[in-house]
């Protein structure tokens, strides 16, 4: 029989949610930290959550809003608070980690303040000796239809291969599918930058553009992606695969795509803050374009995508100027790298 862990799961957003709920079927002990009383609540006495809607629970899923009782013993950790919010929560959480515990983050995006990976804000946290282990879940995953038991293939990224292994095991189940590699930066930005072309592919569809305009945002956009990447020192064939060119297409094209659909209401004439005040959840693709053409600039890498977004977004610009930019920029060839 398959190892079961008394696991920790850190964030009751709908990922982190949806991912308790999976490692609680699968059988292990599972543990659910929210931030929101009102959350853990719904959690322990409806077996629902607000960012969840229509998901029914596992009854054994249990919350917490203290750290200290959803890590006490745990030997599977998962940290899947939003990218902003890794650091403080994690900081908070570090004395409760078990020294041999398996650390997975399954946060998608980059700290705005240091531009750094979540395995990079989690060096900085937590000891060595864990982050030896490390490991990072990504791919194409709406929370919504982990949740249903829609089939899913994901990738788990691992300091080592072993760890890799481990977490592979400990999530794999009939409708939930893990795939290892041992390409931590790889995976973490092409979880991470997809949200930005995620963006593009909605204010395309916001402008009234068609499939042609969202091919072109999906092929360009996955050009861009693998050009920081391999400047990063991530390896090109990460981008083809389910943490790249698979999270892109879920993202660009799905209708449960935060992002696009932030992106969808920018084309359509809407600012960010009208966009924002009504969402209860968290489009990291907001912050990550800021932290991506920071991050393009520093690597003297070209990301023409990227930086349209970023104007867009952040400085208020036409998204119709935006795209006719895009488009009548010098001729050139095609180039992948």
């Amino acid at each position: 029989m398959s190892k079961t862990h008394r696991a920790a799961v850190v964030g009751a957003g709908a990922w982190g949610t949806a991912l308790a709920a999976l490692l609680a079927k699968r059988g292990h002990d599972v543990t659910l930290w929210s931030f929101e009383p009102e959350v853990a609540d719904a959690v322990n006495q409806r077996h629902e959550n607000p960012y969840l809607d229509g998901a029914d629970l596992p009854e054994q899923l249990r919350a917490t809003t203290s750290l200290a009782d959803c890590l006490s013993g745990a030997s599977l950790i998962v940290s899947v608070s939003p990218s902003q919010f890794v650091r403080s929560v994690m900081s908070e959480a570090a004395p409760h980690v078990a020294a041999d515990a398996l650390v997975v983050s399954a946060s998608k995006g980059l700290e705005l303040s240091s531009l750094l990976r979540m395995d990079e804000v989690l060096d900085q946290i937590l000891p060595a000796s864990v982050m030896d282990r490390f490991c990072v879940l990504s791919g194409p995953s709406f929370a919504s239809e982990v949740a249903a038991e829609s089939p899913t293939a994901v990738v788990i990224a691992g300091r080592t291969a072993a760890a890799a292994t481990s977490a592979q095991e400990a999530f794999q189940t009939p409708y939930f599918r893990a795939y290892t590699n041992t390409d931590l930066i790889g995976v973490e930005l092409g979880g991470s930058l997809k949200n930005v072309m995620a963006l593009a592919s909605g204010i395309a569809a916001g402008l009234g553009y068609g499939h042609n305009t969202l091919a072109a945002v999906i092929t360009r956009g996955l050009a861009e992606m693998t050009r920081l990447g391999v400047a990063m020192g991530a390896e090109t064939t990460t981008f083809p695969g389910l943490a790249g060119m698979g999270d892109l297409v879920l993202t660009c094209t799905g209708s449960l795509s935060r992002n696009r659909t932030v992106g969808f209401r920018l084309g359509q004439g809407e600012t960010l803050d009208q966009i924002l005040a009504d969402m209860k959840a968290v489009a990291e693709g907001v912050k990550t374009a800021e932290a991506a053409r920071e991050l393009a600039v520093r690597h003297r890498v070209e990301m023409p995508i990227v930086e349209q977004v970023f104007q867009i977004v952040h400085e208020g610009k036409s998204p119709a100027d935006a795209l006719r930019e895009l488009m009548l920029r010098a001729p050139r060839p095609e180039e992948w790298s």
